[in-house]
């Protein structure tokens, strides 16, 4: 599990972008993005650093705050 931090994330709206991102790097990958707590959880085998780039091209720019496994 990949735990991001995403200070950007205001809205639903900005959740829908960060799944479809997600989604364009690992299609299996199973994403959660907490709106208030400002943050993403991402279970995939791809390494953080392909998210947190996919996440800062779409303007969502995050930092790891964690991965486990």
């Amino acid at each position: 599990m990949i735990e991001l931090n995403v200070p950007d994330i205001h809205c639903q709206k900005c959740a829908s972008h960060i799944r479809k991102a997600v989604g364009e790097v690992d299609a299996s990958a199973s994403c959660d993005v907490d709106v208030p707590g400002k943050s993403v959880r991402v279970n995939s085998a791809l390494p953080p650093s392909d998210f947190i780039e996919a996440l800062e091209e779409v303007g969502y720019p995050s930092t790891l705050l964690r991965a486990v496994g």
